[in-house]
């Protein structure tokens, strides 16, 4: 083949090179655009492993049940205004498939109204008084919605532990994930449940919000199940870390962290940060919080 003329050459080499440049631009461009945040890793969500000794972060139940009307914004406010680590809210699904914060099936304990949350309308359940029963200065208090809960968790710099009680559609699930995403808390809330089809209807819809099971019968390979579910922490009575401490060794050495419920005495706080627990959940957090703080000033 006769070699071609100079100028065309280098026109050849301009050509090839404006080519890789804007090759290069465009794979910048479509690398940046389908950049999606990373997974939140355990200590991300939970805090590094504990040992023994060190202070589990405090979990605040049912949003501060002990202070105001379990699950209502007066008593997350007052969790929040507290500095605990986090706030611990149950959401349940109305019968129109509203998510409101319920801890139990039915809403006869904690409001004046009777009947299962999932056979009342949202509307329905925003009519009942859910503060009366706990003292006459929360009256009228309503049942919250899971959108006004996360406007007040954005508002702090604080994180929530939030179950899913019962189980679970994907809508229901897709719905409660773009919630999240949309109030920018999708690393700073773990979403848990005692159901594993709930769990993975969520990894299925998000690949940030980190996940928890609880377990109320605990297996014998407690690390397998974690596996399997894919989570970065579980949740278990303190009778089961009592029963099995070396429990709380295993699911250290797989990265998944550890939360104990419901522990209200120091007696309780003791026997769990004695083993390393990474998380405790109570109806007390002021005193546990003062419980730890001395336990630290002494040692």
């Amino acid at each position: 083949m006769p070699d071609a003329p100079a100028s065309a050459t280098s026109r050849d080499r301009t050509q090839a090179l404006l080519i890789v440049c804007v090759l290069a631009v465009a794979s910048i461009f479509v690398a940046v655009l389908g950049t999606t945040p990373g997974r939140v890793g355990a200590t991300e969500a939970l805090g590094d492993p504990r040992t023994p000794g060190d202070a589990a972060f405090i979990a605040s139940h049912r949003g501060g049940g002990a202070t105001a009307p379990e699950n209502t914004l007066p008593a997350i406010a007052g969790a929040l205004a507290g500095g605990f680590d986090y706030v611990e809210v149950d959401v349940a699904l109305t019968a129109d498939r509203h998510p409101v914060l319920m801890h139990d099936p039915t809403v006869d304990r904690t409001t004046d109204g009777h009947g299962a949350i999932a056979s009342l309308t949202l509307a329905e359940v925003r009519a009942l008084d859910a503060g009366s029963w706990f003292a006459p200065a929360y009256a009228g208090t309503a049942v919250p919605t899971f959108t006004e809960f996360l406007e007040v968790l954005a508002a702090s710099t604080q994180r929530s532990l939030i179950e899913l009680k019962g189980e679970w559609d994907a809508a229901a699930v897709a719905a409660v994930v773009t919630d999240i995403n949309a109030h920018d808390l999708e690393r700073r809330v773990a979403l848990s449940s005692f159901d594993a089809a709930t769990l993975g209807l969520i990894e299925s819809v998000s690949d940030v919000i980190p996940r928890l099971l609880i377990l109320r019968d605990v297996p014998e390979d407690v690390v397998r199940a974690a596996q399997e579910a894919g989570v970065r922490g579980i949740l278990v009575d303190r009778k089961a870390v009592l029963a099995r401490p070396e429990m709380v060794d295993d699911v250290h050495a797989a990265g998944v962290r550890i939360i104990v419920y419901t522990l209200n005495s120091d007696t309780q706080w003791t026997a769990m940060t004695d083993l390393g627990v990474d998380g405790i959940v109570t109806d007390e957090p002021a005193d546990l919080l003062t419980w730890q703080q001395a336990v630290a000033a002494d040692g």
